[in-house]
């Protein structure tokens, strides 16, 4: 079932997870533990990340070096497969630029076809480790709204083979990103906004935002969209605090702030114990006030966390 089915047959806010694939090496039954705790909350969905591969250098006997190229996390394909067949629960896979080929993309597309998945959310992904700045694989896509038309064009049947006349029309429901506190390489929120309402026209069914911690940056960010004329709905998206070092990893990593008071109450924890005591108060609140609203999901990124989250939505509901 596609996610915006689910949203527009709902009659109150709907709960959603987001997990990582294992790193290889370990099995399913990772993912299985991971998720069990929170199955109890009948998700709607369960997005499922996409993570490129990265280049390392191996040295070789001879005191050279080889450039090899590993992906860490595999498996998200395998991953949605699996979800859907042990919790009957629709999977939700990324789909990213980064380190993939056209036609890579187009194959990923009919793998998941064939395997039953209505849903992808399509993002630019990450620059590679040793980038400064996002640069696409050669016949890769750039920029996001590049790689949402080629989910587009098969949805219309549209292949990249010329000579492929009358192709079978998937019929993917596209979700897109979106940024509260703005993309960190957007010059200024209305340029970035403006970037959104073109990736919507170009036909995403829905938004999820990147994490945040201030509910009002996520209220203001809706309004913005609304006076630009992005009407389809706004998922936000949570994470808990669960440690001192994420006070400057998060910033870091994800560009978003952590209110004062969070930060204060974090800075006067002894252990991580108590951190994630407070991080969870505080994601509560959230997701009380959010649900009050009327959002239409709460989407949790679990990270490892699905302990913290199951303790929250349980109070929530």
């Amino acid at each position: 079932m596609k996610v915006i089915d689910h949203i527009r047959q709902a009659k109150d806010t709907l709960i959603s997870f987001e997990i990582l694939p294992p790193l290889k090496g370990k099995t399913i039954n990772s993912i299985y533990e991971h998720l069990d705790p929170l199955m109890e909350f009948k998700p709607s969905f369960i997005n499922v990340t996409y993570h490129r591969s990265e280049h390392v250098f191996k040295k070789k006997a001879d005191g050279t070096f080889d450039k090899v190229e590993v992906r860490k996390r595999p498996g998200t394909v395998g991953i949605c497969a699996a979800i859907m067949n042990y919790y009957h629960v629709d999977a939700v896979p990324h789909l990213i630029c980064g380190g993939f080929n056209k036609r890579e993309t187009e194959d990923a597309l009919i793998d998941l076809n064939f395997i039953g998945v209505d849903n992808v959310l399509v993002l630019r992904g990450d620059a590679a480790k040793n980038e400064t700045l996002f640069e696409p694989d050669p016949d890769g896509h750039r920029y996001a709204i590049d790689l949402l038309k080629q989910v587009v064009n098969l949805n219309n049947g549209i292949y990249l083979e010329e000579d492929i006349l009358d192709g079978f029309r998937t019929k993917f429901s596209i979700g897109v990103a979106g940024y509260p506190e703005k993309h960190f390489e957007a010059p200024n929120m209305n340029s970035d906004l403006d970037y959104l309402k073109e990736k919507v026209d170009a036909g995403s069914d829905y938004i999820v935002t990147q994490m945040f911690f201030d509910n009002k940056k996520y209220f203001e960010f809706v309004d913005k969209c609304r006076e630009k004329g992005i009407n389809i709905p706004i998922i936000p998206g949570l994470k808990p605090v669960t440690s001192k070092k994420q006070l400057s990893i998060i910033p870091r990593t994800f560009h978003v702030d952590i209110p004062d008071e969070l930060s204060v109450e974090i800075m006067k924890c002894k252990t991580d114990l108590d951190v994630e005591k407070v991080g969870a108060e505080w994601l509560l609140n959230q997701s009380r006030e959010l649900k009050k609203a009327g959002v239409p999901v709460l989407h949790y990124y679990t990270l490892g966390k699905a302990r913290v989250i199951s303790n929250v939505v349980k109070q929530l509901l």
